[in-house]
This record gives structure tokens, C-alpha cells and sequence, in this order.
């Protein structure tokens, strides 16, 4: 038999026992077990990562008394209005439940959702990327969950952001990709070719907001919830940072101010503090 010590980044750490002729994919399991988590890779003290799980314990080299970190598998929870999505990155599967309608039931994807990286969601679909940086989408068809004219497009996708009703993807290249409810920001063709090195996207309930390349911001979706900058917009210079309440955004300048526009009634309207926002 080989004994080998297993521990994890905290620190705890667990002896295991297993024949010599075993695999990795065995010692995986058998750490699983005893630690009650799931296990994406053993890393030996010299660094060696233990990757084939069809790989023998001989052949990498694994000797009695050799000592094994293990990095675990984080879980992650996304939700929509009345369903959750559990994975874990970098795992094959996601287990969906609640309303059916609004993402609940995940079965017809399945056999897509391989190594995902991240999960976002609207009021009713979700959205996944996986680690090719291609998207699988599921739940209600208009409002995100059916993302197929603009799958070409989805490729090298590095971030998603979502709206109540729409989703919006940054790609490798900096432009955005939106499909959904239109008037929500599902549709983002009006301003298309100001979507260039994007850096960033904040949403409210239903309108989208994009830092770009040269600090600048570019909005779209629902007028009344932020859709619309053009009052603010030679004041949107440097920006550094954005952040949004249901109806209303607040961007951070490159010198310390604020600038804020949206529904006054849900903060985009600083005027009254405006003084102190330096």
C-alpha cells in the first residue's frame, strides 16, 4: 500500500492509504471522500501538477510518505427571480431547480454546459460561459434565455452583465454582443459603433452602461433607468469606475468627482450633495 498526506490551502490535511498500481483519478476520488469536497487538481511539494486521471501513481513518481496539496472546487450560486443555478468554475455541471420558465430547468442545454467559468442572470434566463469563451443560455426565450442570432457572435466572450431583461457580453475584441428584451438592452445598435475597447459594463433594472476605451461612457436601454447620458456626457471624461442602483448610475472620475444620471428618485441626481463629492 502507498501512504500519502493530502492537505488543502487551509491547512487541514488528511492521511490516505491506496495500492500502489492506483491512478491519479483514484487518489482524486479518495481524497474527495475524505474531505467531503470536490477536487479539481493534486499538486505535489515540488509543484507537479497531477492532471491525467488515468495516469499511475508509479509513473508520476508518487513515493510512500510524499506529501499532496489539493485545490478544491469553489461552488457558485446564481438566481433569477424564482430559480438558482449551482456550479462550480471549472466543473461539467450545473444543477438547476425552481420555476421551469424562468431557468429552472436546464436539461435541454445540459450536455453544453462543460468547464464553466461563469454563470450571470436576467429576471427569467440565464447565461454561461464556458471555458472555450463560448455562452450557453437557458430559461425564458425573450428575455436572454434564447441567445441563438447572435451566436456566432458569442465567441472569446471575457464578461457578461445582465439587465432585468437582457444580456450584454464583452468579446476578446472589446465590443459587446446584447440579445434579449430590446427595449431593456437587448439592443445595443444605435450605439454599436461607439462600443469599441470597452472596459467595463454596469446595468440597472433595464439599461446598460459601458466604460470605453478612453474613459468615456456609452449607454443604451431604457431612457428613464439610465439608458440615456447625453445631458452628463461631456462631463463622462476619465472615468474610473461605475457602479448603479434599480434606475439610475453613478460613475467615479479620474479627479475624484462624481457624475450621476438616471431616475433623481433612485439616486441620479447628485446636485444636493454635489458639493461634497470631491
Amino acid at each position: 500500500m502507498l501512504q500519502v498526506n493530502v492537505a488543502l490551502p487551509s491547512g487541514c490535511s488528511e492521511s490516505l492509504s491506496l495500492p500502489q498500481f492506483s491512478k491519479v483519478g483514484n487518489l482524486r476520488i479518495l481524497a474527495q471522500r475524505a474531505f467531503g469536497l470536490g477536487i479539481v487538481k493534486l499538486i505535489t511539494a515540488e509543484g507537479h501538477i497531477l492532471a491525467d486521471p488515468e495516469e499511475s501513481l508509479e509513473a508520476v513518481g508518487l513515493r510512500n510518505g510524499d506529501h499532496l496539496t489539493a485545490v478544491v472546487l469553489q461552488p457558485k450560486l446564481a438566481a433569477t427571480e424564482r430559480a438558482f443555478a449551482l456550479w462550480c468554475c471549472g466543473g461539467h455541471r450545473i444543477v438547476t431547480w425552481g420555476d421551469r420558465g424562468f431557468g429552472g430547468d436546464s436539461s435541454e442545454v445540459r450536455n453544453q454546459l462543460k468547464n464553466v467559468q461563469q454563470v450571470q442572470a436576467t429576471h427569467t434566463a440565464f447565461a454561461a460561459i464556458l471555458a472555450d469563451g463560448s455562452v450557453v443560455t437557458w430559461g425564458d426565450k425573450l428575455f436572454g434565455g434564447d441567445s441563438s442570432t447572435v451566436q456566432d457572435q458569442l465567441r472569446g466572450v471575457q464578461e457578461i452583465q445582465s439587465t432585468h431583461f437582457a444580456f450584454a457580453a464583452i468579446v476578446e475584441d472589446g465590443s459587446v454582443v446584447t440579445w434579449g428584451d430590446r427595449l431593456f438592452g437587448g439592443d445595443s445598435s444605435t450605439v454599436q459603433d461607439q462600443l469599441k475597447g470597452v472596459q467595463g459594463i454596469q446595468a440597472t433594472l433595464h439599461a446598460f452602461a459601458a466604460i470605453v476605451q478612453d474613459g468615456s461612457i456609452v449607454t443604451w436601454g431604457d431612457p428613464g433607468s439610465g439608458g440615456y447620458s447625453s445631458i452628463v456626457h461631456s462631463q463622462l471624461r476619465s472615468v474610473r469606475q461605475m457602479q448603479s442602483t434599480h434606475y439610475a448610475f453613478a460613475a467615479t472620475l479620474e479627479n475624484g468627482s462624481v457624475v450621476t444620471w438616471g431616475d433623481p428618485r433612485y439616486g441620479g441626481d447628485s446636485s444636493a450633495v454635489q458639493d461634497k463629492l470631491r
